[in-house]
C-alpha cells in the first residue's frame, strides 16, 4: 500500500479520487523503446527515385534519446491532467498578499486580441501603427492624470524594472547637478525589491526602522538625511498594508536635503482615484499594470511597469516615448534639446513596451471611468478590512490596532499552539481548496500571513474564505496533530520543501535496472 495525499491508495484501484486524477511521470507512461507515430519502411538504398537518406531528410536517429513514445491521446491527457492540479484565479479566490491576483475582465482580453493590436510588430513603419501609438499615448495620459505627475516612461517591463528606471533617472539628475550622492534610504516596510534595485544601480542602502504601528519612523529618516543621501525609496501603501500618512512631510524633508523621493507604486490599486502621489511630493513611481489595471499576472509572462515622473526628473526619463504632433503620433527615439527627455539616460528595452498590456489597461480605465476607478480602491480596501476584522479574534493581527488597513490584511502565527506555525496554516488551507496566502512576508512580522482579497471578490466568496481560514486557525490553536501533516487531499502530501529546493531531482533515472541488480 502506498500513501497518496495522506490517504491510503488502496481506497481506489487507480489511486484517483473522483475527478482528482492520479498522474504518473511521463516516463512511467510511455516506453523509450517505442514512438507515438508509425513510419512505413524506408525505401531501399538502391531505389533511385527515393533514396533512403532523403526519406527523413537526413534526420534519422543515430542513437537512443531516452524519451518516452506516447500516442497523441496519451500526451494530451498527461498534460491536461497536470494542468488540473494548478490553482488559478478562474477557479477561486487567490489570497496572495502583495502580489494582487485578481480577475482579468474578458472585455480587456477581447480588445487585446483585435487585429492591429495582437499582431502589431515593433519594427512596422510608424504610418502603419498609428492606432497602437494612440493607445500608448492615451494610456500615458491617464496614468499621468491619475497620479498627478508630469510625465511617464511606458517602456519598463515590470515593477522591479520600473524601480530601476526611476532610480536611474534620479542618478542622472544628480549627475547633471554635479553631485555624487551614494546613499539610498529604504524603510523596513518597503518591498524587498527596493533595496536590491538601489544596490544594483550602484547605491549604498541604509535601512530606516518602522514604528510600533508599522509605518516609517519619520524622525529617524529625517535624522539620517544629509549631503550623501540621493533619495528615499518608500512603498505606499506599505508592505504591512498601511498608508504612510507622513509621506508629504517625508518628501518635503528629502527635497530640502537635496534628495529625491521614489515611491514604490505596486500598491496603487488601494488608492487609485483617491490619492495622487504627485500631490505628496513623489518624484518617481512605478505602476504595476497587473495590480491596479487588471492585466494578466504570473507565470513569468507579459509584465508592464510604467514609471510616472515629476517635472524635476522628466528630462532624464528613458527613450522612446510617443508624442502627438499635428494630429499624428510620433515615436521619439532620440533626445530633443529643449523638449521632453532632453537629457535621457538612454533606453530600458529594445522597443516600446508591452502592447498587449497597454491595450488591456486602457480598456480597463475607459470601461471604469473616474467613478469606477475610485470604487476599485474603495472596494479593495473594504474587502481587506472585512477579512481583517473577521479574523482578528482568532489570528494575531499585529497592526490591527493601528487603524484600518488598506488593500491587504496582515496576520501572524503568534497565538497558535506551541509547535504550530504559519506553514501549518498554509498547508491546511490547501485542503480547504485554496492557494495559501503569502507567508513569512513582510519580514518585519514574525510568521507573517499576508492576505489580499482584491476588489473583485464578492462578500459570499470572502465569507467562504474567512470560514475556511478560521477553521484552520482554530485547529492550529487547538494543536490538531493532523494539521502538521497537511495537506491530506492534494495530489501529494507535504513535501520537505527545503530539500526540494536545495536538492531537486531534475533528471529521470529508470528504477528498473537498479531493482534488477538487487
Amino acid at each position: 500500500m502506498t500513501e497518496k495525499g495522506g490517504e491510503s491508495a488502496a481506497s481506489t484501484f487507480t489511486g484517483n479520487k473522483a475527478l482528482m486524477l492520479e498522474e504518473a511521470l511521463i516516463f512511467e507512461i510511455g516506453s523509450t523503446e517505442t514512438t507515438g507515430v508509425d513510419f512505413t519502411g524506408t525505401p531501399a538504398e538502391s531505389d533511385a527515385a527515393m533514396p533512403a537518406k532523403a526519406y527523413l531528410a537526413g534526420l534519422e536517429r543515430e542513437a537512443p534519446i531516452g524519451l518516452p513514445g506516447l500516442s497523441e491521446p496519451e500526451a494530451v491527457r498527461h498534460y491536461t491532467r497536470l494542468s488540473r492540479q494548478n490553482y488559478a484565479i478562474d477557479l477561486g479566490l487567490f489570497p496572495l498578499g502583495s502580489c494582487t491576483m485578481k480577475h482579468n475582465p474578458r472585455l480587456n482580453e477581447k480588445m487585446a486580441r483585435l487585429p492591429g493590436f495582437a499582431d502589431v510588430h515593433p519594427l512596422q513603419p510608424v504610418d502603419t501603427v498609428q492606432g497602437a501609438l494612440e493607445v500608448i499615448h492615451q494610456l500615458a495620459h491617464w496614468l499621468v492624470t491619475l497620479t498627478g505627475m508630469h510625465s511617464v516612461a511606458m517602456s519598463p517591463k515590470a515593477g522591479a524594472h520600473g524601480e530601476l528606471c526611476g532610480i536611474l533617472a534620479i542618478k542622472a539628475a544628480l549627475a547633471a547637478r554635479g553631485e555624487d550622492r551614494r546613499v539610498i534610504l529604504v524603510p523596513e516596510s518597503a518591498h524587498g525589491t527596493n533595496p536590491a534595485t538601489a544596490a544594483f544601480a550602484g547605491f549604498a542602502v541604509e535601512d530606516i526602522p518602522a514604528t510600533a504601528d508599522g509605518r516609517v519612523d519619520t524622525a529617524a529618516l529625517k535624522a539620517r538625511l544629509g549631503p550623501d543621501v540621493a533619495g528615499v525609496m518608500i512603498t505606499n501603501p506599505n508592505t504591512c498594508g498601511l498608508f504612510e500618512r507622513d509621506l508629504k512631510e517625508i518628501s518635503d524633508a528629502v527635497h530640502a536635503a537635496g534628495g529625491y523621493v521614489y515611491c514604490d507604486g505596486a500598491n496603487f490599486n488601494a488608492i487609485v482615484g483617491r490619492v495622487r502621489p504627485g500631490d505628496l511630493g513623489v518624484d518617481a513611481m512605478h505602476i504595476n499594470l497587473h495590480k491596479t489595471f487588471s492585466t494578466p499576472h504570473g507565470g513569468g509572462g507579459p509584465g508592464s511597469g510604467p514609471v510616472v515622473l515629476s517635472e524635476a526628473l522628466t528630462p532624464y526619463a528613458p527613450l522612446p516615448f510617443v508624442e502627438q504632433r499635428d494630429g499624428r503620433f510620433e515615436l521619439v527615439e532620440e533626445e530633443t534639446a529643449g523638449e521632453h527627455h532632453a537629457a535621457s539616460f538612454g533606453r530600458m528595452v529594445a522597443f516600446h513596451g508591452q502592447m498587449g498590456m497597454f491595450t488591456r489597461a486602457l480598456t480597463y480605465i475607459l470601461s471604469h471611468g473616474a467613478d469606477g476607478l475610485r470604487q476599485v480602491a474603495e472596494d479593495a480596501v473594504l474587502n481587506a478590512n472585512y477579512v481583517l476584522r473577521s479574523l482578528e479574534d482568532v489570528l494575531d493581527a499585529p497592526f490591527g490596532g493601528a487603524g484600518p488597513c488598506m488593500h491587504e490584511a496582515l496576520f501572524s502565527d503568534a497565538n497558535l499552539a506551541e509547535g504550530f506555525s504559519t506553514l501549518d496554516v498554509a498547508k491546511g488551507l490547501i485542503d480547504e481548496g485554496y492557494h495559501p496566502m503569502t507567508v513569512y512576508f513582510p519580514l518585519v512580522v514574525h510568521g507573517a500571513m499576508l492576505v489580499e482579497p482584491t476588489e473583485t471578490e464578492s462578500k459570499a466568496a470572502l465569507d467562504q474564505f474567512v470560514g475556511a481560514l478560521r477553521s484552520v486557525a482554530e485547529r492550529a490553536k487547538a494543536g490538531d496533530p493532523a494539521l502538521k501533516t497537511a495537506p491530506h487531499f492534494a495530489p501529494r502530501s507535504r513535501l520537505d520543501e527545503t530539500q526540494a529546493a536545495r536538492k531537486p531531482v531534475l533528471v529521470w533515472k529508470d528504477a528498473e535496472p537498479a531493482l534488477a541488480a538487487e
